[in-house]
């Protein structure tokens, strides 16, 4: 690829973003009720591509609880205010009334309170017995320390997200989580990032993850980019990583690790993109933060937004267009991609003749 000069003493590679790409119509067309947008990682089989993220705003246990039952996983924040408070309700209805940047501020007090071992426990218990599959996250950091808590309530999928996630992590203040260790000594699958290169890719692989999350400064909620100065497109982002896929699947005799986008998929269009330039799976918040029945209320926000020193995200404003079965599934009520996401990635496999997912990642693309 070349390279771009951006002055006498830097280049840069061009990348691109979802909104910067296309999906090109093949010669055949299907009906999409002929369309399975099943997806399987490890023993466990969905019936949608797609993982609801670990976020308060979108994801409690009651709602983690509705999307397993749709046919997606939802991912449960294991350092979020249902691990931290009894009955967080109360708080999530006073950050909804919360204005200007008196959100920040408050937010920081309220996640300053200590994590409990017990909640976790409860937590994932409560979702275990609706029987679908239990889906917990933790940062790098909160790792050690509350691993074994959650292996011992029962999850099936284990989660370790961060802004970014490397596997080799350089610190002279404390010893760094070793990955590979890590995940070899679990007996449940664990999903990994993010990352947004394909040497981050390939060296998160190697650590045994079953799944690599693919994103580093997007998102609807994320002020990386401003405060950092630190993005990447994620359509190239994406690419890029199933390229490390496929190289790994060589290098490794045939172990395939799956790649999940996380991170500006704002509207169904963007769903179809992240398959087609190689995702197995996506992980969705924003677009979920519009449910009339999501803890939010109309509000999102992430991890990154009460970071105690340095926050990197924000509490964003959100007009709920329906219930998150209506976002899902449809009907729709508006043209913007914000509903139906699955009837429009369905029709947009259709359109094009795919059946399924893993045919659809050879659709042709072009940059607008």
């Amino acid at each position: 690829m070349t390279d771009i000069e951006i002055g006498r003493a830097k280049r840069a590679r061009r990348a691109y973003a979802f909104d910067d790409i296309a999906i090109v119509p093949s010669r055949r067309t299907r009906d999409p009720e002929e369309v399975s947008v099943a997806w399987q990682i490890d023993a466990y089989r969905f019936e949608l591509p797609v993982l609801a993220a670990p976020m308060d705003s979108v994801m409690s246990p009651r709602t983690a609880i509705d999307f397993g039952r749709h046919g997606g996983l939802g991912v449960l924040n294991l350092e979020g205010l249902w691990t931290r408070y009894d009955d967080p309700e109360p708080l999530l209805e006073e950050v909804a009334r919360l204005e200007g940047t008196d959100a920040t501020a408050r937010l920081q007090e309220i996640y300053s309170a200590p994590i409990s071992a017990e909640l976790i426990t409860e937590r994932l218990r409560q979702i275990r017995e609706s029987g679908v599959t239990v889906a917990g996250s933790l940062s790098p950091q909160r790792t050690k320390e509350f691993a074994k808590t959650v292996v011992d309530a029962g999850v099936d999928m284990f989660v370790i997200r961060g802004t970014t996630v490397s596997a080799e992590h350089v610190s002279s203040q404390a010893e760094p989580l070793n990955l590979k260790e890590f995940i070899y000594e679990l007996d449940v699958p664990v999903i990994v990032g993010g990352c947004a290169t394909h040497q981050a890719a390939l060296h998160l692989m190697r650590t045994g993850a079953a799944g690599v999350l693919v994103g580093f400064g997007g998102g609807a909620a994320h002020t990386t980019r401003t405060v950092l100065g630190i993005a990447v497109p994620m359509a190239s982002a994406v690419a890029d990583v199933a390229a490390a896929r496929r190289d790994y699947l060589d290098e490794s005799g045939g172990r395939y690790v799956h790649v999940i986008a996380d991170g500006s998929i704002g509207r169904s269009g963007d769903i179809a993109k992240a398959i087609a330039c190689g995702a197995d799976a996506v992980m969705v918040g924003s677009p979920f933060a519009r449910a009339s029945d999501a803890p939010g209320r109309g509000f999102h926000w992430g991890g990154e937004a009460h970071h105690r020193d340095l926050p990197r995200g924000e509490r964003v404003a959100f007009e709920p267009v329906g219930t998150m079965e209506e976002i899902l599934f449809g009907p729709s009520r508006v043209a913007d991609g914000t509903m139906n996401l699955i009837g429009a990635l369905r029709r947009a496999m259709a359109m094009t003749g795919y059946t399924d997912l893993k045919e659809f990642q050879r659709i042709e693309v072009v940059a607008e």
